[in-house]
């Protein structure tokens, strides 16, 4: 069985494209399969959307994003986890894709990132850098990350120490055990913090995470960028460009 486990806070806007993108993958894929939304004590209609969606909703008081997923990893049932972000749409080919990597004896993997809408030429310039950065040392995103049931716990799974990066420590626990495969192409999720906060905002957090290393994301204090709870409430938003493309000031996935 695969388990496909989205961590969710006040997710209402865009939670019912996640999923429904999530549950056409799964279908292809021809495998039993589960859909886990760990919904974060949200106050909005988080946790009905997903019942109606036909997902498994567990309830947790957190606002951790580790604990979340480690929460989601707890219950599920399959032998493969699929970790997805309630603001990101997969494909049958990521489903596929990962299924082949765990196939050939990778520890597990992830995705390159593409963001949705309409993006300021700084964030274009933003994505583009620290894309090219972050997946050429091959680290997985928060996204999209896949591995077994075996190796998640081999790993230890997330560790709940960290507010932000939990992804990057789970990313090098997994490369201790094997091969992390990163497929190459990208998951869509969403550009909404580059279009909510401004660029001074965001590099200032951002390098303030680089300079402190593990210091800095080990409490929501000065992370606000990730739990400050801001959504946009817009749908349609159009299709635009990926990491691998060069930035320039067009529309973005």
């Amino acid at each position: 069985m695969l388990s496909f486990i989205v961590p969710a806070y006040n997710e209402e806007h865009e939670l019912p494209r996640a999923l429904a993108a999530l549950r056409v993958a799964a279908e292809k894929s021809g495998r039993p399969y589960e859909i886990i939304v760990v919904d974060d004590d949200s106050s909005d209609a988080t946790a009905a959307i997903a019942r109606r969606a036909g997902a498994n909703v567990v309830p947790v008081r957190r606002r951790q994003i580790a604990a979340v997923r480690n929460a989601g990893a707890a219950a599920a049932r399959g032998d493969i986890l699929f970790f997805v972000d309630a603001d990101t749409q997969i494909s049958a080919a990521h489903v596929a894709g990962a299924l082949r990597a765990l196939a050939d004896g990778c520890a597990g993997g992830g995705a390159r990132v593409t963001t949705d809408g309409s993006l300021p030429l700084w964030g274009h310039i933003f994505v583009w850098a620290f894309c090219t950065i972050y997946f050429a040392v091959k680290l997985g995103a928060g996204a999209f990350l896949f591995t077994t049931r075996e190796n998640f716990r081999a790993a230890g799974g997330f560790d709940e120490q960290l507010f932000a990066g939990e992804e990057v420590y789970f990313t090098l626990a997994l490369k201790k055990l094997g091969r992390f495969k990163l497929l190459r192409e990208p998951v869509v999720t969403s550009g909404r913090k580059l279009r909510m906060h401004s660029a001074r905002h965001i590099f200032s957090q951002s390098i303030a995470i680089v300079f402190r290393g593990r210091r800095g994301v080990q409490s929501r204090d000065k992370l606000d960028l990730w739990y400050d709870g801001k959504r946009e409430t817009g749908t349609g938003l159009p299709s635009g460009r990926t990491c691998s493309n060069v930035a320039r000031p067009d529309r973005v996935r």
